[in-house]
């Protein structure tokens, strides 16, 4: 079956987990340069939308899904399940805890969720990301955009950019088409240095 980037959000099987919708997960996965045989990790899975995309794209590789709420859990074996991918292991954990079952070679993590640990979970996957693999960091407050900034500038081994993003939506209301907006979101897309 073939494979189109960005999957329609109703196509998810959904619970109270959050979902990164279609146009963030477009853009976040175009800054993970995800190719077929890499390994990546989702951080903050929620429903597993990010990484059952991740696992589309790389499909001689892997994704781990990281995700702390049973619940969420569930709901990514279930979409797992419905979207035939069979490359996706999850770790059900509060990172940066059982972050050490991760390979030790990722060519992508993706960062939805932190918890409040982003620091340390960015040690973490420093560690196991190899030389110019990809980490993107999904920044829903000011306070995860001003930590990560922050991490990034202390660095010199990342070269990063940032973009905001702001969606609207067309929602029809009787004879009218009005915007609906999604929440603003700042893409932190970081490149690790070649050795």
């Amino acid at each position: 079956m073939k494979h189109f980037l960005g999957i329609e959000d109703e196509a998810f099987i959904r619970g109270k987990a959050p979902m990164t919708k279609k146009e963030i997960r477009i853009l976040t996965l175009a800054g993970a340069k995800i190719e077929s045989t890499d390994v990546v990790c989702d951080i903050g899975a929620g429903t597993g939308s990010l990484s059952i995309e991740a696992a589309l794209l790389a499909k001689e590789g892997h994704v781990y899904a990281v995700e702390r709420k049973k619940e969420a859990a569930s709901l990514i074996r279930r979409n797992a399940v419905k979207f035939g991918v069979e490359n996706l292991t999850i770790i059900e954990c509060e990172a940066p805890a059982g972050l050490d079952r991760l390979p030790k070679r990722l060519d992508a993590a993706i960062i939805g969720g932190t918890g409040s640990r982003l620091e340390e979970i960015l040690d973490v996957l420093d560690e196991r990301l190899k030389p110019g693999g990809f980490i993107v960091i999904n920044c829903i407050t000011v306070q995860t955009l001003a930590a990560t900034l922050a991490y990034m500038r202390k660095r010199n081994d990342y070269i990063y950019d940032t973009v905001q993003v702001q969606v609207n939506r067309l929602k029809k209301i009787g004879p009218y088409d009005m915007a609906e907006a999604i929440n603003p979101v700042y893409i932190i897309s970081c490149r690790k240095a070649d050795v």
